[in-house]
This record gives C-alpha cells, sequence and structure tokens, in this order.
C-alpha cells in the first residue's frame, strides 16, 4: 500500500545512525527528480544538489573528519542567531539533553559529545550523502526555495522506505566542501542530508522529537 502524503511527512525523523544498504539509483534519482515539483519564486528553481556515494563520499568524509580532529573549521555556521531567545533556547537544550541522555552521555563529558558531533561528518554512516547549494546572488527567498525542494526530497524518501537527516553542521566546513568539490566563487553551500535505510538496532534512534502544540504557532483571526 502506497504510503499517504501525511503518512510521509508524519514518520519523518532526523536519523542519525544508518545501515550500509545500498539506496537504488533509480529511486534516488526519482526522488529528486520528483522534489523539484517545489514551488519557487518566479520559477527560478535555484537549488543544485551534489550527491556522494562511494569513493567521492568516502573522500571528502575523510578531509573534514581530519579537520574536525584538529579543530580547524573552515566555514561559518550562518544558519543558527548569534544570540537564542527563548522558546528557542529551551527547545534547542531538550533536545540536546534528550539525545545525550539516550546515547548515556552526562553534562561535561565533552569527549563523547565531540565524538557524535564527529558523526556528521560521515552522514551519521548513510551511503548517500547530498549537499544542497544555490547560486551566491541569490537572497532570502532561494534559501527558502531551497528549503522547499529539501523538505519534498525528505517526504518521498519516506514514501519509498529511506530516511534522512537534514544537517546544518556543513556549514562549519563550507570552505573545504566548496573547495573539495570545486565549486565556483559563485556557489555556497546551503545544507547537507544524510539518506537511507535506517540502523533500528542502534539506539540513537530511539529519539522522538516533540513538536509545539498549534496555538503556540498559529493565530486564527476571523
Amino acid at each position: 500500500m502506497s504510503m499517504s502524503a501525511t503518512e510521509a511527512v508524519t514518520s519523518r525523523r532526523s536519523i542519525r545512525a544508518f545501515t550500509d544498504q545500498a539506496v537504488d539509483q533509480d529511486v534516488l534519482r526519482r526522488i529528486l527528480t520528483d522534489a523539484a515539483r517545489a514551488p519557487s519564486g518566479t520559477n527560478i528553481q535555484p537549488w543544485q544538489v551534489t550527491v556522494l556515494q562511494g569513493e567521492a563520499r568516502a573522500n571528502l568524509v575523510d578531509e573534514v573528519q581530519a579537520m574536525f580532529d584538529s579543530g580547524e573549521t573552515t566555514g561559518q555556521d550562518s544558519y543558527y542567531p548569534t544570540e537564542f531567545i527563548e522558546p528557542y533556547v529551551s527547545r534547542r537544550r531538550k533536545i540536546g539533553w534528550d539525545l545525550y541522555g539516550i546515547l548515556g552521555i552526562e553534562r561535561g563529558q565533552w569527549e563523547k559529545t565531540k565524538a557524535q558531533h564527529r558523526k556528521n561528518y560521515e552522514f551519521f554512516g548513510a551511503p548517500v550523502g547530498l549537499l544542497f547549494s544555490l547560486d551566491r546572488t541569490m537572497r532570502n527567498g532561494g534559501w527558502l526555495d531551497v528549503g522547499l525542494y529539501m523538505a519534498n526530497v525528505m517526504a518521498l524518501a519516506r514514501e519509498a522506505g529511506l530516511d534522512t537527516c537534514p544537517q546544518a553542521a556543513w556549514l562549519e566546513y563550507s570552505g573545504t566542501v566548496e573547495a573539495h568539490l570545486g565549486w565556483g566563487e559563485d556557489r555556497s553551500l546551503v545544507c547537507g542530508m544524510a539518506l537511507g535505510y535506517a540502523d533500528a538496532s542502534d539506539v540513537v534512534n530511539d529519539l522522538r522529537t516533540e513538536r509545539a502544540p498549534l496555538d503556540e504557532f498559529v493565530d486564527f483571526r476571523e
């Protein structure tokens, strides 16, 4: 039975441990093709996607993890504000401690925290790494358009029995990524994404995040 749009959206989770099961290339191409039905301002379709698998994936992972181990970064995490306010502070802290709690990582265990963060830069073991980018001439609307495309990718992946994890962490190494992939100065990294089959045996995937109730973010007026 085909999964409904509602089921695809509501069953989506950020998976942080994947199996090495290969993703069918026809399925992958269909997801990336169908996702392009996402809306964009005046139909500019600004998204660009680099698909990393096999040796290409391994080479980038090795380079970035070596830099991570040395403490060096080559990008700027412009995804987040310089200072969080409520309710975002509390939500951010909750997901962090919920994750570390599942993993048995206690406050102050920085080496274990670092080891978990490092897994971002191997796409959490997923066989497919996606890197989304756009032309640097784009402004806020272009970033919004890429986000809409990414949302379609994640929902369509669920429909196909796959899982994903969008990863802003790659922005910390945007300079390395852009140079490694040979992008010109006119192309900017937006986000990474792991895609593959969830490892049901890994406790990290037991994490279930909460969502704010409707009345906290919707204002009905008549």
